[in-house]
C-alpha cells in the first residue's frame, strides 16, 4: 500500500506537489487527470522515489507502512521494479536503441530477482506472450526501431511487469498512439491489473482514456488534487469550477460537423495560463482563472468540502454553497 499524507515536493519558493493526500491499494485504479504543469508526473515519480535531488519534501510518503519520505536512492533501489514500476510516456525515448529488446527486459530480472540469462529468456518471452505481442520469440531479438509504436508500448508494458509490481504507473501511456491502438493498450493495462491485482495509477490528460481505465479519479491544477473521486460520478457531475472547464473544452463531435457545414462555434476555453511554479497564488491555485472566485480564494487555501459519498474538492464556493444550505 502507497500513502500520501499532506505529502509536497518543493524547488524553492515553487510548490510542484502540495499537500497531496491519498492512498493507493492493490487492485485500485486511480486516473490523474490535468493540464501540462498540474503536477501529475510529480506525483507519479514521488511515488517511484525519483524527486529530483534539488526538491525539497515534506509530509509523509510510505510504502506499505514505512515511511520513505526522503529516503536515500539505495532504499529506494529495493522497491523498484519489485514494489511500483512505471510505464514512461515515450517508448523510443524509454528503450535503448542499441539494444534487443528481449536484453532490455530481461535485465531486471537479472538485476532485481538475481536470474541467470538462461533462466531470463523464458521469463522475457512469457511477458511478451502476456501483453500480446505477436510471434513473441522473433520479437525478443529485434531492436525498438524494427517495432511499431504499439508494439514498442507493449514492450514497455512488459518491461515494467517484469518483477510483479504491486502498483503499476503509466505516465500517458497512450499518446504516442494512434486512437485504436491506444484504446487496445488501456484495454490492457485494465486486464493486466485485474489478473494480477495490482494497483494502477493512470496519468493523463486524455479524460476519454481516464474514463475507460480507471475506477477513481484525482483531478489536479498547479500541484493541487482539486477534486477526487468515483471516475463517472465526477466527470458526470463535476463539483470543481477547474474540473468543468476541463470537461467543457472537450472536443465535441457534433460541433466538429457543424464546422464542416460551413459554421464555426468557438471552443470553450479555460481563460489565462497555467502560472510558473514561483507565481502560483498562495491560496486556491486556480484563483485568476476561475470564474466563480471569492475574495478569500487568492489567500487562503480551501479545506476539503464533500459534496457527495466518496467525493471531496477543494473549493470556497463549494463550501460557501454548502454554508447557505
Amino acid at each position: 500500500m502507497f500513502e500520501l499524507d499532506r505529502y509536497s515536493v518543493s524547488f524553492g519558493p515553487g510548490t510542484a506537489l502540495r499537500a497531496a493526500s491519498l492512498t493507493i491499494r492493490p487492485g485500485d485504479r486511480l486516473g490523474v487527470v490535468g493540464e501540462s504543469g498540474s503536477g501529475k508526473t510529480m506525483l507519479g515519480l514521488s511515488l517511484m522515489g525519483m524527486v529530483p535531488d534539488a526538491a525539497t519534501q515534506s509530509g509523509t510518503l510510505r510504502v506499505d507502512g514505512k515511511d520513505m519520505t526522503g529516503a536515500p536512492d539505495i532504499a529506494w533501489r529495493a522497491l523498484r521494479a519489485r514494489r511500483v514500476a512505471m510505464i514512461f510516456q515515450e517508448p523510443m525515448a524509454a528503450l535503448n536503441p542499441l539494444r534487443r529488446v528481449g536484453e532490455t527486459v530481461a535485465e531486471p530480472l537479472r538485476v532485481h530477482l538475481g536470474l541467470g540469462a538462461q533462466a531470463a529468456r523464458p521469463r522475457a518471452l512469457a511477458l511478451f506472450e502476456e501483453v500480446g505481442l505477436p510471434d513473441a520469440a522473433a520479437r525478443l531479438r529485434q531492436f525498438p526501431h524494427e517495432l511499431s509504436g504499439g508494439q514498442r508500448q507493449r514492450v514497455l508494458i512488459a518491461l515494467a511487469l517484469a518483477c510483479d509490481p504491486t502498483l503499476l504507473i503509466a505516465d500517458e501511456p497512450t499518446t504516442a498512439l494512434d486512437p485504436n491502438v491506444a484504446l487496445r493498450i488501456i484495454d490492457l493495462l485494465v486486464r493486466l491489473a485485474e489478473d494480477r491485482g495490482m494497483a494502477l495509477l493512470f496519468i493523463s490528460h486524455n479524460l476519454a482514456a481516464v474514463a475507460r481505465a480507471t475506477r477513481d479519479i484525482a483531478v489536479m491544477y498547479g500541484g493541487d488534487i482539486v477534486e477526487r473521486g468515483p471516475t463517472q460520478a465526477v466527470l458526470n457531475s463535476p463539483a470543481h469550477p477547474y474540473t468543468r472547464g476541463l470537461l467543457a473544452a472537450r472536443p465535441d463531435p457534433a460541433a466538429a460537423s457543424r464546422r464542416a457545414a460551413g459554421r464555426r462555434p468557438r471552443l470553450p476555453t479555460i481563460p489565462g495560463s497555467v502560472p510558473p511554479l514561483a507565481a502560483l497564488p498562495a491560496g486556491c491555485r486556480f484563483a485568476g482563472r476561475c470564474p466563480v472566485e471569492l475574495p478569500p480564494c487568492a489567500e487562503s487555501r480551501p479545506p476539503p468540502s464533500e459534496p457527495g459519498t466518496g467525493r471531496d474538492a477543494i473549493c470556497h464556493a463549494l463550501l460557501q454553497n454548502e454554508a447557505a444550505r
